[in-house]
């Protein structure tokens, strides 16, 4: 298997960082967001918002991850997003193919590193679907502490876009230095 290669972001991945993020959504949203929203539009609705993200970067970060030129994963890290949390990982995904290949560890060590070198406090959190079991063993492995329980809030602003009332957790690092441990 070749090697993963590392680097920051440019408005040049947002085409393939939309395309990770829609095909991630549609494995493992399922039945907290709308099919007719993951079935429809959400390719398009996460072009938009990497293309903005990505041409106009604000106090964030994103490192891809790539294998034979190919974009196997990405995170994306707001610095400094809550007074109390830190910084929020507001994405993690990898290609399901490449899930235990230890691609989204290097990612959210990476994040840590960034939070680390760039925001205001060492702290850190995210939000993972109360659904997505597998994904909170990965981050409770990688020493997350899980520490509230709220509503997902709807992409896009859009309420249609969600099934019911799903719940996520948010899961915290108060060092960003103890991811991993």
């Amino acid at each position: 298997m070749t090697t993963v290669r590392f680097r920051s972001a440019t408005a040049d991945d947002a085409e393939q960082i939309a395309g990770l993020h829609a095909d991630s959504w549609r494995r493992h949203y399922r039945g907290a967001f709308a099919d007719s929203f993951l079935d429809g539009d959400v390719v398009a609705d996460r072009r938009s918002v990497w293309s903005a993200r990505l041409a106009a970067p604000a106090a964030a970060t994103t490192v891809v991850a790539e294998r034979d030129g190919r974009l196997v994963g990405f995170v994306h890290v707001a610095f400094d997003d809550h007074p109390r949390w830190g910084s929020l990982v507001d994405n993690l995904h990898v290609l399901t193919s490449e899930h235990r290949s230890g691609i989204g560890r290097e990612l959210l060590t990476r994040a840590a590193r960034a939070v680390i070198d760039q925001a205001s406090s060492d702290a850190m959190y995210l939000w993972v679907l109360q659904q997505n079991t597998a994904a909170q063993g990965f981050y409770r492995a990688c020493g997350a502490e899980f520490v509230e329980l709220a509503p997902v809030p709807p992409p896009g602003g859009d309420a249609t876009r969600l099934v019911g009332t799903p719940k996520c957790l948010r899961a915290v690092w108060p060092d960003a230095a103890r991811v991993g441990s």
